[in-house]
């Protein structure tokens, strides 16, 4: 993608004008509407200036406005220049509905998420954002033959598979660590987890990047679009993100939403490994959230979202870069993400508990079911021809082998499913005439 154009420098634009029309300017800066988009001069020159500015007037108006509001934080650019972040109206209203739909004031339906669905949807939604995200790092297959490798427990069968795979185990990790503080170790572990049998060099995996390893990362068309710290200074940079992570610093409030994507930002920014680093930004951002409180978050993925808009998930990175390291361009996109994430976590619940409903009211006739067998009938009836094993089974529900095989060989002994034989395993399929068979069971037990 092309890099955005470099805002002009405060100080040249306080030198094109007089103190009397920088004295009216900040008159109006003051009197700026709060609701307005935090727009980049990269945006903001292509747009129709306000009456009675240049572009240029417009754009010291807005940095003027922005300036009081803005907080350093303890990451800094090559320069030594801090990052800092500020949380306007825009940002505010994106945090509120946040918090309504993940921070416990607005629950996941208990019909679909209590203690028999649980799994279900947890296995759903690690392996949607195990996929999306090593798709984001350039993994090449299907959602449905990575969806089928990690439910039926079958080995990957390349690098790409293996980075999917990687991503949920990483992410199961991840949900059993929301009481751990994050020190550098864990996120070592974090990346050798990610990056397991997919480098180029094995032994990169859980270190720094090295002096004589240089790293860069391109864009589209192999443009530099950003040169992370030299290797040296990573043990202390990755010393003060912990301590960010870990609401040590800054003394002040800072949101735990807000602190969450920065430290998404600032593992992507120091780059401190040779490869992964995204996958392991992503990874740690889950880890904030759900020590900070926000339980939804094991059922949604923000890589599903980015993965529809890639471009605009490395401008929020170049914008930041490009403005005075003001952190806020990727702290409102970022939002706008978690927002939207939010948004097909209510449409998936309420979809599956209309699907639930609608099942549930012909198998509760039945009786005939516990609740893993009755999750499995509801999604087969969708899926006529859908092959089932004993594995992918007890992988599904966290149940042991037994148990799963009880249940599967059951539905087998009842004509819900088909049992066959391929080699030394069981594999169960959903015949085309389901429905048949399940009305043929609900007469028989009338």
């Amino acid at each position: 993608m092309k890099i955005p154009e470099i805002p002009p420098p405060v100080a040249e634009l306080m030198r094109e004008v007089s103190l009397e029309r920088f004295a009216e300017l900040a008159m109006l800066a003051r009197s700026a509407p709060g609701r307005a988009k935090y727009l980049h001069w990269d945006r903001l020159r292509r747009l129709p200036a306000p009456e009675g500015l240049t572009h240029r007037e417009w754009w010291l108006t807005i940095k003027v406005a922005r300036h009081d509001g803005l907080r350093a934080v303890a990451l800094a650019d090559a320069t030594g220049q801090p990052f800092r972040f500020s949380v306007p109206e825009v940002a505010l209203e994106a945090l509120h509905k946040i918090d309504l739909g993940a921070g416990g004031k607005v629950g996941v339906p208990g019909q679909v998420v209590n203690p028999e669905n649980r799994n279900l949807f947890l296995a759903s939604s690690l392996i949607e954002e195990a996929i999306t995200s090593s798709q984001l790092e350039g993994a090449v297959t299907t959602r449905k033959v990575a969806a089928e490798m990690i439910r039926t427990g079958r080995k990957p069968r390349d690098v790409s598979e293996r980075m999917i795979l990687n991503n949920y185990r990483t992410m199961q990790w991840i949900r059993e660590l929301k009481d751990s503080a994050l020190t550098p170790e864990l996120v070592f572990e974090v990346h050798r987890m990610v990056t397991d049998d997919t480098l180029d060099d094995p032994t990169a995996a859980g270190r720094f990047r090295r002096p004589d390893e240089k790293i860069v990362v391109s864009g589209e068309y192999g443009e530099v679009v950003h040169t992370p710290p030299i290797a040296t200074e990573l043990p202390k940079r990755m010393a003060l993100m912990c301590d960010f992570a870990n609401n040590v610093t800054p003394d002040a409030f800072v949101h735990p939403v807000v602190r969450g994507i920065i430290l998404h930002f600032w593992l992507a920014f120091d780059h401190p490994f040779v490869d992964g680093n995204g996958r392991t930004a992503r990874a740690l951002f889950y880890w904030s959230m759900l020590r900070q409180g926000y339980w939804p978050f094991e059922f949604i993925s923000i890589s599903h979202i980015l993965r529809k808009a890639p471009i605009k998930y490395v401008r929020s990175f170049l914008y930041t870069e490009t403005d005075d390291n003001d952190l806020t361009y990727f702290v409102v996109a970022q939002a706008d993400v978690i927002i939207r994430a939010l948004q097909e976590l209510s449409t998936y619940i309420d979809r599956k508990t209309a699907e639930v409903r609608e099942a549930e009211s012909t198998i509760r006739s039945l009786d005939l079911f516990n609740h893993r067998q009755s999750a499995l009938i509801i999604e087969a009836v969708k899926a006529p021809g859908r092959r089932y094993t004993i594995k992918e089974h007890q992988n599904l529900y966290g149940v042991v082998y037994q148990t799963a095989r009880t249940d599967l060989l059951d539905l087998a002994n009842r004509g819900v499913l088909e049992l066959k034989k391929k080699g030394k395993e069981l594999v169960f399929r959903v015949p085309s005439d389901i429905g048949e068979r399940l009305e043929r069971l609900e007469g028989d037990d009338a």
